[in-house]
């Protein structure tokens, strides 16, 4: 063919635009994809970018008028259609709405989530570099934009950003677990000092003192109400709390037969029953922490299987 046709070009984002004088369609591909800095191993597909009309036949490419405008989608891109900024009312001022290459910079009309979109679309391991304000940010995008950038389904982006806030949710979980692990060792310190001020106060014998409303035996260092639970009660763990528990496993038997005035036999049967009852607790807690980790590992083994299924998409 002689004949030269002026036309125009486009990446799917819109955000470059090129004009181009080409005699045929295989030439638009190639000098497209140059323009549009495209791969030259890559698969190219051309589609009207008004409607997204699929263009594969010369005859076809011929009969359209000069210069329209075609969208260039390379490997996995999909055509979109353009975001209207009122819901269809604002179609006479398209040319001036469009975030196109060709009216307004592109750089500032980048949404911040764009280039994280590009690095996970290269390289979908670099989720685990990602801070938490930028998974944060691709989790807060809009699902169908996101989708189109990603060349995934919509349903698929949907899975992305749930996968993205299970991340954020499991270093939450990680950070609080550090803060109380910090709570423990800063309580066990305060422990100690107690026991130390407790050694010295038995010396001089027992008082009980007033802390925060709570009389607290200085000689042992157990709230009044825990002593009397210990003391008097059938089944004494099943009634104290997981803190108290703790302070009473981490006593010596020596120390609890000071405290309770009982025999080493009743003393260390006392200790076992609450050590049994603290076990179970934590236990408890794990099996909860664990079901909820192997649930998001699951969910996220089967997004990466759904993702390794789905066949590339071709253009609508």
């Amino acid at each position: 063919m002689t004949d030269r046709k002026p036309c125009r070009v486009c990446n799917f984002t819109r955000q470059k635009s090129y004009g181009l004088v080409v005699p045929s369609l295989d030439e638009l591909k190639t000098k497209g994809s140059e323009s549009l800095g495209f791969s030259p191993a890559g698969p190219v597909s051309v589609v009207l970018e008004d409607d997204g009309t699929i263009v594969e036949d010369q005859a076809y490419f011929l009969c359209l008028p000069l210069n329209t405008k075609f969208m260039l989608l390379h490997e996995r891109e999909t055509w979109s259609p353009v975001r209207r900024m009122d819901g269809g009312t604002a179609w006479m001022a398209r040319d001036s709405l469009v975030l196109d290459a060709d009216t307004v910079d592109a750089s500032s009309a980048i949404a911040p989530w764009w280039s994280l979109a590009q690095q996970l679309k290269q390289d979908l391991s670099s989720i685990i570099l990602m801070s938490e304000a930028e998974l944060q940010t691709l989790v807060d995008a809009p699902c169908p934009e996101l989708a189109s950038a990603l060349g995934f389904k919509e349903k698929k982006a949907e899975d992305l950003q749930q996968t993205l806030q299970g991340v954020l949710d499991r270093r939450e979980e990680e950070r609080q677990s550090k803060e109380l692990l910090q709570l423990y060792l800063k309580a066990a310190e305060k422990e100690e000092g107690q026991q130390e001020a407790s050694s010295q106060a038995s010396q001089e014998g027992a008082v009980e003192v007033e802390v925060d409303g709570m009389e607290v035996d200085s000689a042992s260092g157990f709230i009044s109400r825990t002593l009397m639970v210990l003391k008097g009660k059938t089944s004494p763990e099943t009634r104290l709390s997981t803190e108290d528990l703790q302070m009473v496993v981490t006593r010596r038997v020596e120390a609890m037969e000071q405290v309770l005035g009982w025999d080493r036999t009743r003393t260390s049967a006392l200790l076992q029953a609450c050590e049994a009852e603290l076990t179970g607790r934590l236990q408890q807690v794990q099996a909860v922490q664990s079901i909820r980790i192997n649930a998001q590992l699951d969910s996220g083994v089967h997004n990466a299987e759904e993702a390794a299924e789905t066949p590339p998409q071709g253009s609508n």
